[in-house]
């Protein structure tokens, strides 16, 4: 039986280590390692060299994103098995274009972790429940379909609301950022989602990162 050399990246040490109690309890599973932030994921990488990384998306330091892009960048071949919160298409179709090759919701058993993990291992892409690969070629196909000329008929203010709101910034922070008031902010930026047929935070910030307004 080949043994799958495991390393945890969870900013929540409960959660952490109730994984890797349920991980040891498998005879196929090592856990070599753990993180409780994204800046500490590449030397862990680098020195252990994991097979597979359970990655959390939001982490202190960078986010699981940026952590994926980062190996992704360095050819890494540790796999990456995201586990999230986000049940959002948006999320998953991110985290795969950044190189990760599981995604599973922390709603789901441990069944189903555990199943991603030794798909992932295999060098199957694995999707959770209940987000599918269908919803995830329709969102794609919809980001493709978003034509660029929508961008160049938003005004220089609603450029600067799109990529602060992609950079996570909230409308307070804009107005005092942008110095303008906080219902001036949300009239840019519901003209902007408008003109660019987006609806949730996430379509935002997948289209600002395939424009190259954000840089992670």
């Amino acid at each position: 039986m080949m043994t799958i050399r495991l390393l945890l990246v969870e900013d929540h040490d409960i959660v952490r280590q109730g994984l890797r109690a349920l991980f040891e309890l498998e005879p196929d599973f090592e856990v070599v390692g753990e993180a409780s932030n994204g800046l500490a994921v590449e030397g862990l990488v680098e020195r252990l060299k994991p097979d597979v990384m359970l990655l959390d998306l939001m982490l202190p330091g960078l986010s699981g994103l940026e952590v994926a892009h980062r190996l992704r960048e360095k050819a890494v071949k540790t796999c990456i098995v995201v586990l999230t919160m986000h049940s959002e298409i948006g999320y998953a179709f991110e985290a795969f274009q950044a190189g990760v090759l599981g995604y599973v919701l922390k709603g789901s058993g441990i069944q189903e972790v555990l199943k991603a993990i030794r798909i992932a291992f295999s060098g199957v892409r694995y999707l959770s429940p209940p987000l599918t690969e269908t919803a995830l070629h329709t969102y794609a196909a919809q980001m493709r379909d978003t034509p660029q000329h929508a961008l160049e008929s938003l005004t220089a203010r609603e450029r600067q609301v799109l990529v602060l709101v992609a950079q996570g910034l909230t409308n307070a922070d804009i107005a005092d950022r942008l110095v303008i008031g906080q219902r001036t902010v949300e009239t840019h930026r519901a003209n902007m989602m408008r003109k660019l047929n987006l609806h949730t935070q996430v379509d935002l910030i997948s289209f600002a990162l395939k424009r190259g307004l954000l840089q992670l």
